[in-house]
């Protein structure tokens, strides 16, 4: 069972005072890069909130929000900064003249910039933290449930893949003993016309005829590709997290591919060939969302 990298999560409590809403999203990413945005009354929770994410998440660009909305409208702010705002009114207006921009609008601006405006912070009690806490566990629920269900449809596109590389590998099967005659036949027809019959040394052309088509030989190739693929479906059944195992996997299953192909020496296997290139294409760029 495999899953995805790319996944959501959303769950909210109200407390009657304050509704919490907790939400996780995540993009795909080689490690977890770990983003939070939370009320600062939750700021020294931070640490049990990252050990969780690290834990239970694993893999991924992942951005975890607590957003506190007051039911009660009367939501005061401390004040305004006056020495701030000033500071960052002289500021504006310097840089306005510098690059002769009209001021009109530079108040507003100000009251936006960080710490100008200070709103209150309540402590909250371990009960709401608590009640906090259940809501991001429910988000993270979602998300892995979320990631979860990705998983099976990209498990699901994976072992459709597969197979159709197994069948184009049953092609080559059937196509591999007529490759022989018609090697044969090619370079005797070549030394034919080259040298003339009479002068070819029936003898000498079997040897080196041998010891050519065994170069050429596909059978070992044949039976790495087929374990290799057995593998692979194998390790999509395991519980663990097994993306990067599975792009290793892949790119085993590539290189006995491209043997193949370059001692296929065969038209039609070369089109077969081509065709478990683009499937395993198409399973590789599918593997990068897999955690």
């Amino acid at each position: 069972m495999i899953k995805s990298m790319t996944g959501y999560g959303v769950a909210s409590c109200d407390l009657g005072t304050t509704k919490y809403t907790v939400e996780i999203k995540s993009l795909n990413s080689k490690f977890l890069e770990l983003s939070l945005r939370i009320p600062k009354s939750f700021s020294e929770k931070e640490f049990q909130l990252r050990t969780e994410c690290n834990k239970q998440i694993e893999r991924g660009k992942v951005n975890l929000s607590i957003s506190a909305e007051k039911n009660d409208v009367a939501v005061k702010a401390a004040g305004i900064n006056t020495p701030l705002l000033k500071h960052y009114l002289e500021q504006l207006k310097a840089v306005s003249a510098d690059v002769n921009e009209p001021t009109s609008n530079l108040l507003q601006l100000a009251l936006s910039l960080p710490d100008v405006v200070k709103f209150d912070e309540e402590s909250v009690s371990e009960d709401e933290w608590k009640a906090v806490e259940r809501t991001f566990q429910q988000a993270l629920k979602n998300f892995q449930q979320f990631r979860q269900d990705e998983g099976n449809i990209l498990e699901a596109d994976a072992r459709m893949r597969i197979g159709l590389i197994q069948q184009n590998l049953n092609g080559v099967e059937e196509a591999e003993p007529k490759r022989v005659p018609l090697i044969r036949e090619r370079l005797n027809q070549f030394l034919t016309e080259a040298v003339g019959r009479e002068q070819v040394d029936q003898n000498r052309f079997e040897q080196e005829l041998i010891y050519y088509i065994d170069k050429l030989d596909i059978t070992e190739e044949k039976t790495r590709l087929r374990a290799h693929c057995n593998y692979f479906l194998e390790t999509l059944k395991s519980p663990d997290a097994n993306g990067k195992k599975l792009g290793f996997i892949s790119q085993e299953i590539g290189r006995e591919i491209n043997t193949i192909g370059s001692k296929a020496n065969d038209a039609d296997i070369q089109k077969l060939v081509v065709g478990m290139k683009e499937e395993l294409e198409k399973i590789k760029e599918q593997l990068l969302n897999v955690l």
